[in-house]
């Protein structure tokens, strides 16, 4: 089978990546509106980033997906994988009470993770040579267009908030809400904002199983499966992926940099707008505009990076990256978080730093440094460490944060010791992968250890 399109396949697995950030910043853009609506505290909305897509749910579903994918293939997953999106982000569409919601995150959560190892794993397998790294970016735009897209609605939809007459949309939710019996302003009706968001993930979602599941299988996998490389049970994929040295070293060095960005990177992408509110001073609507231009400016970035990533050392790129994300946390210090000065700087340095983010050379180099036999199943052991400790994080975060934000500045000078932490271990230890076929890296790492 011949590699057909790889841009055509990359952009159709790429809506796995729109959902998978859809459903991070429809939860943390309704975040507050939620908190208003249960009557939720600051553990309960903990709990909600501790088993959503961002974190534990996320962690689960990896674990389970790396496996099934080095199994039965990748697009296995592809064909049954978004039905249980659909059927999360109906639970959340739906609910009507807190364990009800923290079903919906959850169901959603596992099937973000089941998604993200295959669809890495597949982009990189049915990618040419020179435009491997091309793809993984372009699969991370996908990344920041859906925050875009889902911060836009929600900025339109915006309920009132201090006095403001709200976003543009909102009489229309207004309108959906009285169909519903809900015509009184206040915290019911407006509940319903967030509900039209999740909707459209939905909708997303369904178009996404309907081309995902016309996918062709990837010949990497079909080629292992031929040569007697792929794992004859789950069981024995995960020994022989533990009795390898190469793959531990590996392992501890590719979860050690994303660990250490994601704990600051899945607080971000959950509890931004929260924190924008909170500690920002800043009303729902204006929270949601400044994501949006920060977005944009990632989809900007990410598409400049796609262009020079398969043609410079990744080294210095990654060290400019990751030296933005730090930067930003040191500015929000130094100027403080509740001037539009310095929420400004922090939004602009943070934006630039996720278009050359860590994620996108973690999913790059997590795909390129393992053989095919158990390619998935490695970026789902590391991808459950990664979320999973990051849903502890989240617990804890909350309550060093403070009710409203009067724990800034600790989280903040965490935060800023993660993210030099991150830089330090991959400047150390970046990989010279570049104009490499996936072939000739496993020959140079493994020999015929495999």
């Amino acid at each position: 089978m011949e590699k057909k399109s790889s841009l055509k396949s990359t952009i159709t697995v790429s809506l796995t990546n729109y959902l998978d950030a859809g459903a991070i910043v429809a939860g943390a853009s309704g975040l507050t509106l939620w908190k208003d609506y249960l009557q939720l505290t600051e553990g309960n909305l903990g709990w909600l980033n501790a088993i959503s897509a961002n974190c534990l749910g996320a962690a689960i579903g990896a674990i389970i997906g790396g496996f099934l994918a080095d199994k039965y293939g990748r697009k296995f997953i592809y064909t049954y994988n978004m039905l249980i999106y659909m059927l999360g982000v109906m639970l959340i569409m739906l609910s009507v009470n807190f364990p009800m919601l923290l079903a919906g995150f959850l169901v959603t959560g596992v099937s973000v993770g089941v998604g993200v190892p295959a669809s890495w794993t597949y982009i990189s397998e049915n990618s040419e040579t020179g435009n491997r790294g091309r793809n993984i970016a372009i699969s991370q735009m996908a990344w920041g267009i859906g925050p875009t897209i889902i911060l836009i609605l929600g900025t339109l939809l915006a309920p009132p908030s201090s006095g403001d007459t709200g976003g543009l949309l909102f009489p229309a939710v207004a309108a959906v809400a009285q169909l519903f019996g809900v015509g009184t302003p206040g915290p019911e009706q407006y509940i319903f904002t967030s509900r039209i968001v999740f909707a459209s993930l939905f909708v997303v979602a369904f178009i996404a199983w309907t081309l995902q599941r016309q996918l062709d299988e990837s010949k990497e996998w079909l080629d292992a499966k031929v040569s007697g490389q792929r794992q004859p049970s789950t069981f024995a994929s995960f020994g022989s992926l533990f009795n390898n040295k190469t793959n531990i070293k590996t392992m501890l060095f590719l979860a050690g940099m994303y660990l250490s960005w994601n704990l600051v990177s899945s607080v971000m992408g959950f509890f931004q707008q929260h924190i924008y509110e909170t500690a920002g001073g800043l009303t729902n609507e204006y929270a949601n505009m400044l994501s949006v231009g920060q977005w944009i400016v990632i989809i900007l970035t990410t598409f400049f990076f796609s262009l020079i990533v398969d043609k410079v050392s990744h080294r210095p790129l990654y060290a400019f990256g990751v030296g933005c994300a730090v930067m930003a946390w040191v500015m929000v210090l130094t100027i403080g978080i509740t001037s539009i000065e310095g929420l400004l700087v922090f939004t602009a340095l943070w934006a630039i730093q996720g278009g050359v983010s860590v994620q996108t050379f973690y999913a790059l180099w997590a795909s390129e440094l393992f053989p095919a036999k158990y390619r998935a199943a490695a970026q789902g052991v590391m991808f459950f460490f990664v979320r999973g400790l990051s849903a502890l994080w989240g617990l804890v975060f909350v309550y060093i944060y403070g009710e409203e934000g009067e724990g800034f500045t600790i989280a903040a000078v965490l935060m800023m010791s993660l993210l030099i932490l991150s830089l330090v271990i991959g400047v150390v230890g970046a990989p010279s992968t570049k104009g490499k076929t996936l072939e000739e890296i496993t020959r140079e790492r493994y020999g015929s250890d495999i």
